[in-house]
């Protein structure tokens, strides 16, 4: 995000013209409140429905007597800089009061979740990034930011970029998956599709990184929980992302909850001003998350509300997400000079900045004619390119006797409820998909011509129907369960102890198997599960993730063979829960786990992951073969021979990686380098070139330090993390 001359001008002739009271304004983000005839606070409602204090059905009626105030007092009198709506028109009617009847007319900025899609929603991204398409990464971006801006949402809350290497934690669904190379081009991808079509002011949207950082390190998987690590850690594997991210351009970022090494990333100035600001250079502003600067009074780090708000914004936290924090402590603290002016007008030019360089000032409204346009539904191309990115996201994890593709006239029984449920589709922090546009599985079969019959049976909540089980078993040629998590149980608070599938799902598994009938085992789900008995005991297992509104029809194009499955995992799978963390590109250890006793390992399950990052079948095979690898002065030129062995068309992620054999610092295993999606047709063969850089061989040292080292590496190529071909080379920079 970079301004002209003249854009950074007039930045400055408006901040010479504000009272400290508009400038905390800017720095002030609001959301609409909910007022009513409530005997307790808002905020103490919501925690009574989701604690079981009343039932939905009791907050639905006390609710249906609320009203919303949408503060525009305070955005008439300049209080107010960004505002969180999802209603075109009314944000319209705000930003109406913003730039007509406010004292300077400075538009709001307006922002809003959109992590993976708005109303076209397209995989969760621990999904998209199976897809290991970068082109489609930026597709699907694009076409957010064009849908979320027709709506008066200029500013994204996305992507979300943190590496997550603990399947318990609920917002694993939300990430890139485990690996800071692929992040950090997913973040990338991202940045460009959000923000690079400037073509006309209605096509892009400042994007919001989240959440800085190494939030997925969360202790245990727990949400909102400690995080410790070492400072080689966090630039090896949790910075990459945003750094590459704010080399793209990122607008904005929001700081993470939680804090690291027993300082609240909210106010922690080496994180927010060192690393960020100075170190990555990020132009735009930071953004708290939701009421994460009062929490710091809870963190222990702050005695009160106000002591909060001093520290996050000497540190170099520009706005305020919803606490008033800012709005009623900072103008005191200014003129006590415990916050210095200079703090106040860094944050608003950075905050006007954005502002400007979204065209906000020269057209701050959406036309109505482009409201009714998607008020009429979704265009053809946008739902295509849900169906597209879904077909690409699905992984064929094991294909058993080729039970795979299910032939045109077999008799399906399509079993679990989680099958015919149009509303479990898009998963986790999907907010403004309709019904409408959303395509169940059972729908999506019964589309493409299948000879489907369809039983609920059951599924991650409630009792099985286990008669109903056994009619699904009698009369069919093949069964297809579809089994997981509902979109609840992952995403934010969202963490869990145990991984495995939940309520009876497994006894479900069993009763089919017992049949004799073919057991086909369709996963919708928004984390890496335990499957260590599914894997051992199903001969089939399709894992789906919630793929978006088109889940449907691509699950049932690659059941039925009309897609050749392509997808990667982003994620290693555990065996059982009891592994995680559990990744691929984990530390050397002096003993590495085997079979033998006094090694890295468990007593009771696996040491290494079920399914690894990278791992993925198709309907067709590939081979490799002939791995060169020749130095030049600045790279490694690396080919590698792959040869499409099977009987159709396929499409392989031909996978890079790395290993720094010996330095001074224990280096992981393996790191991925690199990676190209590779279309072959039957039979078809193809050497495959990769260049990497030597300056990408090295790694950050505990002072933050990048070291390049000579000494002796391990080249590998190949379809996963595990089944590599590997070459050694000696270097010396």
């Amino acid at each position: 995000m970079k301004l002209t001359q003249e854009q950074k001008a007039f930045v400055e002739d408006l901040l010479s013209r504000m009272t400290l009271d508009e400038k905390i304004g800017q720095m002030n983000q609001e959301s609409p409140s909910i007022v009513g005839g409530f005997d307790v606070p808002f905020s103490e409602l919501i925690e009574m429905m989701t604690d079981g204090r009343i039932s939905q059905e009791e907050f639905g009626r006390i609710m249906s007597t609320a009203k919303q105030d949408f503060h525009e007092d305070d955005i008439r009198a300049g209080l107010v800089g960004s505002q969180m709506v999802n209603d075109p028109r009314q944000n319209n009617a705000l930003q109406k009061i913003a730039v007509e009847e406010s004292r300077l007319g400075i538009p709001l900025i307006i922002g809003f979740d959109v992590i993976h899609g708005f109303r076209s929603v397209f995989p969760i991204a621990i999904g998209e990034a199976c897809s290991f398409d970068d082109a489609l990464f930026e597709e699907t971006a694009h076409m957010a930011a064009a849908e979320s801006r027709a709506h008066g949402i200029n500013w994204n809350f996305a992507p979300m970029i943190d590496a997550a290497r603990d399947s318990r934690w609920g917002r694993v669904s939300e990430g890139p998956g485990e690996d800071p190379l692929l992040g950090s081009r997913f973040a990338r991808a991202k940045i460009r599709g959000l923000q690079n079509d400037r073509s006309s002011a209605l096509n892009y949207v400042a994007a919001c990184t989240k959440h800085y950082v190494a939030y997925g390190a969360c202790e245990s998987g727990r949400d909102y929980n400690t995080t410790s690590m070492s400072v080689s850690n966090l630039y090896n594997v949790y910075l990459p992302a945003f750094r590459a991210a704010m080399e793209e351009g990122a607008a904005t970022v929001m700081a993470a909850f939680n804090d690291l090494n027993g300082v609240p990333c909210t106010v922690n100035r080496w994180l927010l001003r060192d690393i960020l600001k100075k170190e990555f250079g990020l132009d735009g502003f930071v953004v708290s998350d939701a009421n994460a600067i009062r929490e710091c009074v809870i963190h222990g780090i702050a005695e009160d509300d106000a002591d909060a708000g001093v520290q996050a914004a000497l540190a170099g936290m520009d706005m305020d997400m919803g606490t008033h924090i800012y709005k009623d402590c900072l103008k005191a603290a200014v003129e006590q000079g415990t916050v210095p002016m200079a703090v106040i007008d860094e944050a608003v030019r950075r905050i006007l900045s954005v502002k400007v360089w979204l065209g906000l000032f020269e057209n701050p409204y959406v036309p109505e004619e482009l409201i009714e346009a998607y008020e009429k539904g979704l265009p053809a191309e946008h739902v295509a390119l849900c169906r597209k990115a879904a077909e690409e996201s699905v992984v064929l994890l094991k294909n058993e006797g080729n039970l795979l593709p299910i032939k045109r006239g077999q008799k399906i029984s399509l079993v679990g409820k989680l099958a015919g449920d149009a509303n479990e589709v898009c998963g986790a922090w999907a907010m403004a998909w309709k019904p409408e546009d959303c395509v169940s599985i059972q729908k999506g079969l019964e589309a493409a011509g299948a000879e489907v019959k369809y039983y609920p049976c059951g599924g991650p909540e409630g009792e099985i129907d286990f008669s109903e089980v056994d009619r699904a078993a009698r009369d069919c040629d093949v069964i297809v369960a579809v089994v997981g998590e509902t979109c609840a149980m992952s995403g934010e608070a969202s963490s869990k102890a145990d991984i495995s599938l939940p309520g009876g799902q497994r006894a479900m598994l069993q009763a089919l198997l017992a049949s004799g009938k073919p057991v086909v085992t369709v996963l919708m789900n928004g984390r890496p599960l335990a499957l260590g008995w599914e894997a051992e005991n199903l001969p089939v297992i399709l894992e789906a993730w919630h793929l978006g509104i088109r889940m449907g029809d691509a699950v049932a194009s690659v059941l039925l063979g009309d897609v050749n499955p392509s997808g990667k995992l982003s994620s290693s799978f555990p065996s059982v829960t009891g592994q995680c963390p559990v990744y691929y590109n984990h530390p050397s250890t002096g003993r590495p786990g085997s079979k033998s006793k006094f090694t890295s390992r468990y007593l009771d399950a696996p040491w290494d992951s079920l399914f690894p990052f990278g791992h993925g079948l198709s309907y067709t095979t590939f081979a490799y073969d002939n791995l060169v690898v020749t130095e030049n002065p600045d790279a490694l030129e690396i080919s590698v021979s792959l040869k499409n062995t099977g009987g159709r068309e396929g499409t392989e992620v031909v996978q890079l990686y790395m290993q720094d054999v010996s330095a001074s610092l224990v280096r992981p295993v393996k790191e991925l380098k690199d990676y190209q999606r590779v279309t072959l047709a039957p039979g078809e063969e193809k050497t495959v070139s990769f260049t990497l850089p030597k300056a990408a061989m090295g790694f950050y040292d505990n002072a933050g330090q990048y070291r390049l080292e000579n000494g002796l590496f391990r080249i590998f190529a190949g379809g996963s993390s595990r089944d590599c071909l590997m070459q050694e080379i000696r270097l010396a920079f």
